[in-house]
């Protein structure tokens, strides 16, 4: 269902399969952008990652690693996203220490 309405907007899939790293994904801010993740036990479906080979991106993994666990991974794509768009809305200036006033 989520393919039929969303199959041509602006997808992200995070998968181990992908040979393009996530921090090589170009977000288009412009549009909405969704972050696909499959489960953490199987990951995406690889017809859905292949047929979508473009927007198919990977995280780094040590060699004797499987995988990062799945809320890990989340929290990371997505500061990564917010971080190609500058963190527009966020709070990106510190507070200063009190010992430091």
């Amino acid at each position: 269902d989520f393919m039929e309405k969303h199959g041509n907007d602006n997808l992200w899939f995070y998968t181990i399969k992908a040979s393009k790293l996530y921090t090589e994904a170009a977000v288009d801010e412009s549009n909405e952008i969704y972050l696909v993740f499959g489960k953490e036990t199987k990951g995406l479906p690889e017809e859905l990652t292949a047929a979508h080979f473009d927007h198919s991106v990977r995280m780094p993994m040590l060699n004797d690693i499987r995988s990062l666990n799945l809320s890990n991974t989340v929290a990371i794509a997505v500061y990564e996203t917010l971080r190609q768009g500058g963190f527009e809305g966020m709070k990106t200036d510190g507070e200063k220490l009190a010992s430091m006033q």
